[in-house]
């Protein structure tokens, strides 16, 4: 079954409502309608109502049923103030954060932590920044995590891997590396992904001697612990982690080795580069990327994202509410 379809499924009947902060951006907007009319998840779209009617008109567009919320009108506004403040526990004043949740992204965001709405999608026109600092600030991290990371689903035809992280730590240390394999060894069971997990490096069990591949054994080890039953093996090369033959010989009697589908990539450069080169030389989707670690869904796009992208997100958010 494609993973979309599959996606909805598990989804269908949950009534899921995830909210769109860019809510008069027109590739949101033909996204929201789609889920709406197809009856997927309920959108809640964030702005002001006229410059949204505005937009749907030009594509002939209804928005009877669909709920738009303006934050300069929001009746529960003052009671939202006051939740922002506590949760915050001091780091802002009330007209501090009067001011700061008549930002979209951190009103969107709020709505996610009062329960409001069960997941965010944001970024198609902010920066990665702009909708990750409010969801650390209000949502914060689930427990076990100590930051947040990631991941992409790359998939063409059947073949379906996961790629992390590839969106926000630079250069992670060993005990963030774990986290980071261990979050993503737990999304790719969501996406129907049994994972065998490999933890990448220029160096194969010992091959080669630096504090970069020293970094990815203590990670492999320290995985371990926070998740024995997860299979997963490091250090590992990509092709002794990905070609059976080459696994055999340099891994002899892992079980990972050659048989990977969950890559961890040692820091973000490599992992950018990695899922680009497998996007555009592969002919992979490449399908992200996906935060996680954090104690609600809360999904950033890319500001080059189309429809179709905002619909998968939106798609991918509700799953990660299951």
């Amino acid at each position: 079954m494609d993973l979309f379809d599959s996606l909805k499924n598990k989804i269908d009947g949950k009534n899921f409502t995830i909210v769109f902060p860019e809510g008069n951006e027109p590739r949101i907007l033909r996204a929201a309608l789609r889920l709406h009319n197809e009856s997927v998840l309920k959108p809640i779209l964030i702005g002001k109502k006229d410059e949204i009617a505005k937009v749907a008109s030009e594509y002939s567009a209804d928005l009877k049923d669909i709920t738009i919320i303006d934050p300069e009108t929001y009746a529960d506004f003052d009671a939202m103030v006051e939740s922002f403040v506590e949760r915050r526990k001091g780091k802002n004043t009330k007209e501090q954060a009067e001011k700061m949740l008549k930002d979209n992204n951190y009103f969107g965001t709020m709505l996610v932590y009062m329960g409001k709405a069960d997941g965010m999608v944001s970024g198609s026109v902010h920066s990665t920044g702009d909708t990750v600092r409010p969801a650390l600030q209000i949502v914060k991290t689930a427990p076990g995590s100590s930051r947040i990371s990631g991941s992409f689903i790359m998939q063409k035809g059947d073949e379906r891997y996961m790629f992390g992280d590839c969106a926000i730590n630079i250069n992670p240390n060993a005990q963030e590396l774990a986290e980071i394999a261990v979050q993503t060894a737990k999304t790719a069971k969501l996406f129907d992904i049994d994972p065998k997990v490999a933890m990448l490096s220029f160096s194969t069990k010992g091959s080669a001697k630096s504090d970069e591949v020293t970094k990815v054994a203590e990670a492999t080890e320290i995985a371990h612990k926070l998740d024995p039953e997860v299979e997963l093996d490091g250090e590992l090369q990509f092709d002794a982690s990905f070609v059976p033959s080459v696994g055999a010989q340099k891994a002899p009697g892992s079980k990972v080795a050659g048989h990977a589908n969950v890559f961890i990539f040692p820091e973000l450069q490599s992992g950018n580069i990695g899922y680009k080169i497998a996007q555009r030389f592969g002919g992979f989707e490449a399908i992200g990327p996906i935060l996680q670690g954090l104690n609600k869904p809360i999904s950033d796009l890319s500001r080059g994202c189309n429809e179709e992208d905002v619909y998968k997100t939106a798609i991918l958010t509700a799953a990660l509410a299951l």
